[in-house]
């Protein structure tokens, strides 16, 4: 096993483990539930926006599989204290890192969430990695529902 697939599954486990920012905010502001049909994955996310628009906090609770629950933790981590459209470019940069659309050689603002690539290698696992995403831009939409259909 390379080393980057073994980091790759280290931060899986970790982040599924010890999710970061696994909580019910109660001062959100804004509000979505993401599912995902598929395998049954189903996250509510919670974002703070200040009156600048940035996000001030963030939190995420729900069932999922190691993968959507990974994603979820480094991406709340990702996000905190971005813009609303930063925030959501972020997302499409992410869908795009998954879907091997992204060119690495022109600048992002992924950084450590590039780790998450690998999950390209297993195509019916993309739905997973993407549902927090999906979720957070439903949320900064005002969509109270979001789905990886």
């Amino acid at each position: 096993m390379s080393d980057y697939n073994e980091l790759y599954q280290q931060i899986i486990l970790e982040h599924n483990k010890k999710p970061r920012n696994f909580k019910v905010l109660e001062s959100a502001n804004a509000y979505s539930l993401g599912k995902n049909p598929l395998c049954g994955d189903q996250f509510a996310l919670y974002a703070k926006l200040d009156e600048h628009d940035q996000i001030e906090d963030i939190g995420f609770q729900g069932d999922g599989c190691a993968i959507s629950k990974a994603s979820a933790s480094l991406m709340t981590n990702a996000v905190k204290g971005k813009s609303r459209k930063e925030a959501l470019e972020m997302m499409d940069e992410f869908q795009k890192l998954l879907t091997g659309q992204l060119d690495d050689s022109q600048p992002h603002h992924l950084g450590r969430l590039t780790i998450l690539s690998g999950v390209r290698e297993y195509p019916v696992r993309v739905k997973c990695a993407t549902l927090a995403w999906h979720t957070l831009a439903a949320a900064l939409k005002g969509q109270e529902e979001a789905s990886t259909e």
